[in-house]
């Protein structure tokens, strides 16, 4: 029997961990003039998403919590874009983008998912 994959609650480790496998495939990715800008992009909207779920979490009040979490969602959604592109600019790494993909999006479910629930509760 295989070993299930143990998946990560704790959305500030997630978040972290999403971030160093988004370093480790820039790190295996050729260097040229495409994918170098590309790289840049995408290890900056990636690592902003956990930096801005940690502020998140020490945010002052509500309000500043959704602030910080929507930014965190917009650097997730900006983080699907550059990965689209690095997937059309290195024909033939799909699959290794196919977990990351997948992850990003369940970053962006997670955190649309707090942000309703955080701005349904009464003030």
């Amino acid at each position: 029997m295989a070993k299930e994959k143990k998946k990560i609650y704790d959305s500030e480790q997630r978040t972290t961990d999403f971030a160093k496998r988004i370093i480790r495939l820039c790190k295996e990715l050729p260097k040229n003039i495409i994918n170098n800008p590309l790289i840049s992009q995408i290890v900056r909207s990636s690592g902003s998403v956990g930096a801005n779920y940690r502020e998140a979490n020490d945010a002052l009040g509500k309000k500043d919590f959704v602030h910080r979490l929507r930014i965190s969602r917009k650097e997730a959604k900006e983080t699907k874009h550059w990965l689209e592109l690095i997937t059309e600019a290195n024909l033939g790494v799909e699959n290794k983008l196919k977990d990351l993909k997948q992850e990003n999006q369940e970053l962006i479910n997670i955190l649309s998912a707090i942000i309703v629930k955080t701005e349904k509760i009464k003030k």
